[in-house]
């Protein structure tokens, strides 16, 4: 497997979180010693509104000087956005935009392009949500085909993001290049067996990304019973291996399964220490130390 820095480790799209240029994010995998970078495809890093030829050509000049491989663009859709509004074409913006994301990383030499799938709502059916997602990552696959990439679905959003769902989704899709950006945390939180889901995805995961978390209790006071009443818990992002996620099941059956690709790590959301640059930092390189068994 090969080490791979999310750069939203470092773009400050958390409170409190320090904020680092793209080119500043390059120079920092470097000397943290990562051998790649997943960048996210939206401002402040790289948006292609910004995109112009001039700024690829510098980010991967820059990213070969320091050994840098720019090996996924992470693309942020959300195929039911807006159901509300059908006359507004949304979902052909986000093909668009996932096409635009695959000539970029042809550019850049990036062959893998993450997206999610959608987030449910009221005003559609389930079935409706399936099509949707089935139809506009279907034809994201075909044209990202047309510039040698890889569609890349993580399971995040909540169509799919259960490890059989995904696992079905992916098999209707039936386009070679859509495959799985497969990760821990969602089953850990699901409850699932992770050996277990990474047996199942390991033949169709092509990117994996990896955050430890804890659980923290939420309880909201109420006066009248002089008593407090249980809210869902906080999970809280802490250092790799401190946290309920079982990575040595979940890379240890990726790995034994035939898995050899890139293995991601991320701070996307509060991290425990805050979001100062020696924290960051500090994650970061205890993530490099952590997966070491498996590289």
């Amino acid at each position: 497997m090969k080490t791979a820095l999310h750069t939203v480790s470092y773009a400050g799209v958390w409170p409190g979180q320090a904020r680092l240029d793209l080119p500043q994010v390059i120079e920092r995998a470097a000397r943290l010693g990562y051998q790649g970078l997943m960048v996210m495809a939206k401002r402040p890093h790289l948006s292609v509104l910004d995109a112009s030829p001039q700024v690829i050509s510098r980010l991967r000049g820059l990213a070969e000087d320091h050994g840098i491989a720019l090996a996924c663009l992470a693309g942020y859709t959300n195929f039911t956005a807006d159901a509300a509004h059908p006359d507004i074409p949304l979902a052909e913006m986000q093909i668009a935009y996932v096409t635009e994301l695959a000539r970029l990383g042809q550019a850049l030499g990036a062959q893998i392009l993450r997206v999610f799938t959608a987030y449910e709502d009221p005003a559609l059916s389930l079935a409706q949500v399936r099509e949707r997602c089935v139809s506009a990552l279907r034809e994201c696959a075909r044209r990202a085909g047309d510039f040698g990439c890889v569609i890349a679905v993580q399971n995040h959003h909540d169509f799919a993001c259960h490890y059989q769902t995904m696992h079905d989704l992916l098999l209707e899709i039936a386009e070679p290049n859509c495959r799985a950006a497969f990760d821990a945390w969602a089953p850990a939180l699901q409850g699932d067996d992770l050996a277990a889901a990474a047996r199942l995805m390991a033949p169709l995961t092509v990117w994996t990304t990896c955050a430890d978390y804890v659980y923290r209790p939420r309880f909201r006071y109420e006066p009248a019973l002089v008593n407090y009443q249980p809210q869902p818990a906080v999970v809280q992002a802490v250092p790799m291996g401190e946290g309920m996620v079982d990575y040595p099941a979940f890379l240890g059956a990726l790995k034994a399964s035939g898995y050899d690709g890139w293995v991601a790590y991320e701070m996307c959301s509060p991290l425990q220490g805050g979001g100062s640059l020696e924290n960051l930092d500090r994650g970061a390189a205890r993530f490099l130390e952590y997966v070491r068994p498996w590289l």
